[in-house]
């Protein structure tokens, strides 16, 4: 058994597509263990709590460091004995600590296909809003594992979405998650999952 953390901040949409995903037994023999939010009052935590599964607020704005949010975060997941953390929509940038502790075991889901409008600064609607401003004809999703450079870990999955002519910030942000980001983050979950129950041979 696979145990699973998903970080949030937000309305939870990510996490739902992974709620929905388990439902239908296809998240690789992965469980869906924990939810910590950053934010007390983030919607996603009201999606976990509707499904029982249990949750944690870690809330980034009581801690004066970086540091010791890092800390409190380690130590939760070590304490769940978390074996897989997924970032959906997790606003927060993890530290030293939880990077060394769950090294290759951290993916992220980024609103565009890397290495195009990532890296800091580039986060919810600001990613479509570049994207629009550049004129790209297609932008879409990148399912990355995490390390210390912000969206600069080793690409798993990506899907393509079009742009269309007549789209705003947040009609793309719409298609974009519902076309790329609700159906690669899910798959790379079960990717993970079932390479780490075979040891590794998938």
């Amino acid at each position: 058994m696979i145990r699973i953390a998903v970080l949030v901040s937000g309305g939870g949409t990510n996490l739902q597509a992974l709620l929905d995903a388990r439902k239908e037994g296809a998240l690789g023999g992965g469980v869906l263990s924990l939810v910590i939010s950053s934010v007390a009052d983030a919607f996603a935590l009201q999606r976990a709590k509707k499904e029982e599964i249990k949750t944690i607020t870690i809330e980034r704005k009581k801690y004066r460091e970086i540091s010791e949010f890092d800390e409190a975060l380690a130590a939760a997941l070590t304490e769940e004995k978390i074996d897989l953390v997924v970032l959906a929509g997790f606003l927060s940038v993890l530290g030293a600590k939880v990077l060394e502790a769950f090294k290759d075991r951290i993916i992220n889901v980024h609103p565009s296909l890397i290495p195009s409008f990532c890296g800091k600064g580039f986060y919810g609607l600001r990613v479509h809003e570049a994207a629009l401003k550049a004129g790209v004809k297609i932008t879409g999703a990148t399912v990355h594992l995490v390390n210390d450079i912000i969206d600069g870990g080793k690409i798993i999955l990506q899907k393509a979405v079009d742009v269309m002519p007549d789209d705003t910030p947040q009609s793309l942000q719409k298609r974009v998650m519902q076309e790329a980001e609700w159906v690669i983050l899910p798959k790379a979950v079960e990717l993970f999952c079932e390479r780490e129950m075979t040891g590794g041979k998938k």
